[in-house]
């Protein structure tokens, strides 16, 4: 059985997993113009889109395939791009058409660079941090033996008391538990 946290991810709360709000999210509408441009450099399978919007995102944002399938079946419906079978495999690749509706699009921003309003948010630049540190917690929880998952655990809190540390302007931890009381 798969222990969920309140939140409903994995990690619990706002930020982390499926249903994270709030910081690098796209701006709707921009899964057409990020699908456009990743195809206007080569042609790729739904699947490898995807992975190319999470690592251009640093992790940030993934589009679902639920958002990325019907999106490249409007796009080839409009003429913009069109699938073609190749190595076994379905592919799509950019039309002149596409060509064109970029080139009308060319002074907007990339769709997975963090919207400007996210520039005064602070979590901007720790989330895809976090986020890694997350995936690789994860893995250490899937994967390693007790004695890997003691070493990670040990790991996780001392950077959560370096962390409370840094709050506290202790950097040399001299306050033992600086970590907040809950009332």
């Amino acid at each position: 059985m798969r222990r969920m946290w309140k939140g409903g991810g994995p990690f619990g709360g706002p930020g982390f997993g499926s249903r994270r709000r709030g910081f690098g999210r796209a701006r709707r509408g921009d899964v057409r113009l990020a699908l456009l441009r990743l195809l206007a450099e080569e042609p790729r399978n739904g699947y490898q889109l995807m992975q190319a919007i999470e690592q251009r995102s640093e992790g940030v944002w993934r589009p679902s395939p639920g958002s990325v399938y019907p999106t490249l079946a409007q796009l080839e419906d409009e003429g913009l791009i069109r699938s073609v079978q190749g190595e076994g495999a379905r592919r799509f690749e950019i039309t002149d058409a596409g060509h064109e509706h970029l080139e009308k699009r060319a002074d907007e921003p990339a769709p997975w660079e963090p919207a400007s309003e996210d520039a005064d948010n602070p979590l901007t630049e720790l989330a895809p941090l976090v986020i890694a540190i997350g995936k690789a917690t994860f893995q250490v929880a899937s994967v390693g033996d007790q004695e890997q998952r003691d070493r990670a655990r040990g790991l996780l809190t001392e950077a959560r008391r370096g962390l409370y540390r840094i709050l506290a302007e202790d950097p040399d931890g001299e306050n033992e538990d600086p970590e907040p009381r809950e009332v």
